[in-house]
Parts: structure tokens; sequence; C-alpha cells
């Protein structure tokens, strides 16, 4: 059973800030570390503007940002980093348990994961730490979802 993750760091500025720390701290895992060209590659938009974003993440204390040498995250932007990731990862898993498919996952969970509060994660949690430890209460459920 996953353990319940620490309570959600402050609200930062903005669902762009959120997405650009989620995207940096996804480079650091993979590559080690973060370029505003791999930024913008994986986001789709200009080097420019993730320029701009980053140096609003510096002055944040978010990211800590070298010109011409990349990012890498401050404690607070990790922590923020990490939350982001647990929510995202919640409720996908959510969403996967009632076998909807994998693009309507992707969509509904990038539209609901900047806008879900804390107590509301919170019910999401621990609906989740039972529902992984009753198969049948889920089989049930999925059983009703068909009816309808």
């Amino acid at each position: 059973m996953p353990k319940s993750p620490s309570p959600a760091p402050a609200r930062i500025g903005s669902t762009a800030m959120e997405d650009y720390l989620e995207q940096i701290s996804g480079l650091i895992a993979e590559k080690g570390y973060a370029r505003v060209v791999d930024i913008a590659d994986r986001l789709s938009i200009s080097q420019a503007s993730v320029t701009n974003m980053v140096k609003r993440l510096d002055a944040e204390g978010l990211v800590n940002y070298e010109r011409y040498r990349g990012m890498t995250l401050t404690d607070r932007g990790q922590e923020v980093a990490d939350y982001i990731i647990r929510r995202h990862d919640l409720l996908t898993r959510f969403l996967q348990l009632f076998g909807i498919d994998d693009e309507t996952i992707y969509d509904d969970v990038e539209g609901m994961e900047h806008h879900i509060s804390s107590p509301t994660m919170r019910v999401f949690e621990a609906l989740m730490r039972e529902l992984e430890t009753s198969p049948e209460a889920v089989k049930r459920i999925r059983a009703d979802l068909k009816k309808s």
C-alpha cells in the first residue's frame, strides 16, 4: 500500500509553472539535467518562452538557473514538483482502476490536476488506499459502470 504523501506545498503561481516544474523534474530524473531546449521540445513551445518562465521560476526560488548551463530544482522546487507528480500519478491510477482508455485518462488528468484542492486530493488518496486493497469493490464498480 502506498504511503500517504506529505501535505501539499503552498500553491505556486500558475498551472503553467506547475507544468514546467513537472517537466524539469522529469528531465532531471531521466537525463540528470534540464535545459531550456529540452523543455521547449517537450512542451512544443519556443525557447524564448521557456527562458522567460524559467527566469520566473528562478525568481520564485523554485529553480536555480544559469544561462547556457541549464537548471536544477531548489529544495522548495523539488518539493512542489514531487507533489505535482504524486497528484498526477494518483489521478492517473484512480482512473486506470476503472478501465478508462489512456487517451481519455491523459486528457482528463491534464484538466483536473491543476484545479483539484488539497482536501479533495486527500479524499482521492483515501479512496485509492481502500480500492487498492479491495479488488472486489473495484470489480463491482466496474460492473456497475458497464450497466450505465
